[in-house]
């Protein structure tokens, strides 16, 4: 007996890896050589690609595809219908394969907002958030807040999620912040 759930309506294929407590839910497809971690929470009609990644914690959300060369560290959160790519330059005639797929990885507790779009070969920081509409087209730095098209820092955010003010001490849990050459620092609990 298996310690992770999956609804009958989801297809898992061989060779996968699905960690304890995870939840699959309606009309999912995990395909060969995927691996997720613990505690993991999938939508409804989500596609989990090939020798795909995913941490422990993860949480996505309806309507997401995942595919080959995406890799979601610990606690990353997909927001409904958000968009990863993996080919810069596909042709339906002239398919590349996995060698000419790009890179995405995607840093631990980071949050991306509905109906973002993140073009692959970009890395987004840890606890950066993705606002929902936004298209990545560059890395994302740790805490970094992004929105627009295509995407820039709008500010930035703690750990806790919270959008900080100028001074850079977080109103929720007062964690206090310093930038430093265009990043953030964690400099006080």
């Amino acid at each position: 007996m298996s310690n992770f759930f999956v609804h009958e309506s989801s297809y898992i294929d061989e060779d996968v890896v699905i960690g304890e407590n995870t939840k699959i839910w309606h009309f999912c497809h995990i395909q060969k050589g995927a691996r997720i971690g613990a505690n993991c929470s999938f939508g409804q009609n989500v596609n989990v690609s090939n020798h795909v990644i995913i941490g422990n914690g993860v949480k996505v959300q309806n309507n997401v595809s995942l595919y080959e060369g995406v890799e979601l560290e610990d606690y990353v959160f997909c927001g409904p219908s958000c968009v990863f790519t993996n080919d810069l330059t596909p042709r339906s005639k002239y398919p590349k394969g996995a060698a000419g797929y790009k890179k995405t990885l995607v840093k631990k507790e980071a949050s991306i907002g509905a109906n973002a779009t993140i073009v692959c070969g970009h890395t987004i920081g840890k606890r950066a958030i993705i606002a929902a509409g936004a298209v990545v087209t560059k890395d994302v730095p740790d805490y970094a807040l992004m929105a627009g098209v295509p995407a820039k820092r709008i500010g930035w955010v703690c750990e806790c999620g919270q959008v900080l003010k100028e001074s850079l001490e977080c109103p929720a849990c007062h964690k206090i912040y310093q930038e430093q050459n265009g990043y953030l620092k964690k400099i006080a609990d």
